[in-house]
């Protein structure tokens, strides 16, 4: 990658108290910016202020959805430090989604130099409460000034950054569930396994009608057979059964979530059983009826692990733990949550410095 150019903003904004910070919100001061034109390839990587971007109304992400991106985020050591968590992991999913949507890869490296570069000039609003982070929002879209269904031949690469407060602040508390029955996220062959827009607008009704009903969030089933466990809300999901834990296989309509697989990792290296396999909703009923549902949680960036504390599906309802979070989820997010914030070791090479 070319030398990233850095203007820096006129005036900075003042930083919020970290027990005001609401997800998404605030925004730093600068922001990552990179152009792809055909036959010159990526070119002029630059850090501005933050600011709006002026698009041509025809632009072709506006009309034809070809847009991806990633969530990750910086977090700030006890001693002071800055670092991320499997960057390159990012990486390496944002150009699974780029290949999907025909959007030209960007370097591994060049994505964690970007991402590096951004949180280093507005290092100052990476919070230092317990539980707070910078969070880090990678996304490329289509730029060409046209109407056509293809694929564009300019695109523009883009990094923001927002504060987010600790993700609990006032403890753990599991969420209601709801199986959905009519919608469908994704199928097989489609989009399912990437970071786009599209699969999170195909969620937005199930989500709401959840909500109306007093539930957190949606638990999708396959879009095929309408009977196997998929993800729930923006998150990969995962049960204890009988000992063993077990997660949906990544099929191509999931998404390969990457606090997923660290929990599978961790879970591996303590000796605990795990499956990935096809989990149908009746198999899970079946098991919470006959005691063997031990526990259930969400993974993702935003919580690391949110417990599961009831499940709903039709006119079925069932409560897992007790309702309340259990031993091995709480285990697996104190590891998952020391590791990233540098209060535990980091024996997995998980961990880059912001440096």
């Amino acid at each position: 990658m070319e030398t990233i150019k850095i203007t820096k903003a006129a005036e900075l904004k003042p930083h919020p108290a970290p027990e005001t910070l609401v997800f998404g919100k605030t925004f730093t001061d600068h922001m990552f910016l990179m152009d792809y034109h055909t036959g010159q390839g990526w070119h002029d990587p630059r850090i501005v202020p933050y600011g709006p971007l002026a698009l041509d109304p025809s632009s072709m992400v506006f009309h034809y959805a070809q847009e991806v991106f990633e969530g990750m985020k910086a977090y700030r050591t006890p001693e002071g430090k800055v670092q991320l968590f499997r960057p390159y992991e990012n990486a390496r999913r944002i150009n699974a989604s780029c290949e999907r949507l025909c959007i030209p890869a960007i370097p591994e490296e060049d994505f964690v130099a970007a991402v590096k570069a951004l949180v280093q000039v507005d290092e100052s609003w990476v919070p230092d409460q317990l539980g707070t982070s910078l969070y880090i929002r990678p996304f490329v879209f289509a730029a060409d000034a046209s109407l056509g269904v293809h694929a564009s031949h300019s695109y523009i690469f883009c990094i923001i950054c927002c504060p987010v407060g600790a993700y609990y602040p006032e403890g753990i508390n599991p969420v209601k569930i709801y199986v959905e029955n009519e919608d469908v996220r994704a199928v097989r062959g489609g989009t399912g396994y990437t970071k786009c827009g599209g699969n999170y607008a195909a969620s937005i009704r199930a989500g709401e009608r959840a909500e109306e009903q007093g539930y957190s969030q949606v638990l999708w089933l396959d879009g095929v057979e309408r009977k196997y466990i998929e993800e729930v809300g923006a998150m990969n999901v995962l049960f204890k059964v009988d000992g063993a834990v077990i997660t949906p296989k990544l099929t191509g309509s999931v998404l390969p979530g990457i606090t997923r697989k660290s929990c599978l990792e961790l879970l591996k290296s303590w000796g605990v059983p795990v499956e990935e396999r096809l989990i149908t909703a009746q198999e899970l009923f079946d098991a919470a009826q006959a005691g063997k549902l031990e526990e259930a949680w969400g993974s993702g960036t935003a919580a690391v692990v949110s417990p599961i504390g009831e499940l709903a599906w039709g006119e079925q309802k069932v409560t897992i733990n007790g309702g309340q979070i259990g031993p091995l989820t709480q285990k697996l997010y104190d590891t998952l949550t020391g590791i990233q914030w540098g209060t535990q070791p980091d024996p997995f090479g998980w961990i880059v410095p912001v440096e």
